[in-house]
Order: structure tokens, then C-alpha cells, then sequence
């Protein structure tokens, strides 16, 4: 999949549309605590940088879970609709909304730290811990 090919998903109900431009063919997993309390499990993303347009903006509400990040949803239907870093406006989007279910590869999980022990993935992937998530943002 050439990362630099725009897709477009949507929520469920159709109301918000969202095109991105995906750093990479990579999806990741994110154990966090807020991330399973948000989803019920692991959130499944796509690292889009500010590469992203939403249609239907004036369906998504927004909630600060964080004194660094928020998370969007469609007031709707309630799909979730990004994680965004509030410093630079980073985007990781649910690889859901895309659709392209073949095209993906499951290449990292982080919070590794945090992930439960009732599930594993049988992929092999890169792990990082809470602390090293958080040292490649303050290294950078």
C-alpha cells in the first residue's frame, strides 16, 4: 500500500467523512488504560501526522482526556473518530473508518505495560512501554 494514497472512511452512520494521508502502512494497538476504558479494548490506529479533513464537522464532538491529547467522536452515532495530540494536531485515526481491511499491516503496540493479561496477539510486533511512549515525544 503506497502510505502517501489518501483514504476515506466515514462513522457509522455516515455523518462525519474523514480524509487522511497515512504516515505508513502500519497499524498499531494501544493498551492504555484510557484507550480500553474508551473502546472496550485496544485502539487500532493509524498514524496520520495533520494529514486529515473531516466533512460533517459539525458532528464531532471532542473530549480532553488528557492534559496532552483528546479524543473525537460523532455526537450521532458515538463512533470514535480520532486521537489528536493537542501540542501539533497528530492524528491517529481508527483504522476501522478506512475500510481497508487487506491492505494494513499490524506492526506495534504500545503501553505494552498496561495491556491485560486475558488477550494476546499472536503477530510479532514492536513493544513499547508507557515510559518509552513517552520519551520518544520529550526526545524529539
Amino acid at each position: 500500500m503506497d502510505s502517501k494514497v489518501e483514504r476515506n472512511g466515514s462513522c457509522l452512520c455516515g455523518s462525519v467523512r474523514v480524509t487522511a494521508k497515512p504516515n505508513s502502512n502500519d497499524v498499531g494497538a494501544c493498551h492504555c488504560v484510557m484507550c480500553r476504558r474508551w473502546g472496550g479494548g485496544p485502539l487500532f490506529a493509524v498514524e496520520c501526522g495533520s494529514a486529515v479533513g473531516f466533512e460533517g464537522a459539525e458532528y464531532i464532538s471532542t473530549f480532553s482526556s488528557s492534559e496532552w491529547a483528546e479524543r473525537g467522536f460523532c455526537q450521532v452515532c458515538g463512533t470514535h473518530l480520532f486521537y489528536r495530540l493537542k501540542q501539533d494536531g497528530h492524528y491517529a485515526i481508527p483504522v476501522g473508518l478506512f475500510g481497508d481491511n487487506g491492505e494494513w499491516t499490524f506492526a506495534e503496540q504500545i503501553f505494552i505495560d498496561q495491556k491485560p493479561s486475558f488477550y494476546s496477539f499472536a503477530e510479532s510486533t514492536r513493544n513499547l512501554t508507557g515510559t518509552e511512549v513517552f520519551a520518544q515525544y520529550t526526545a524529539e
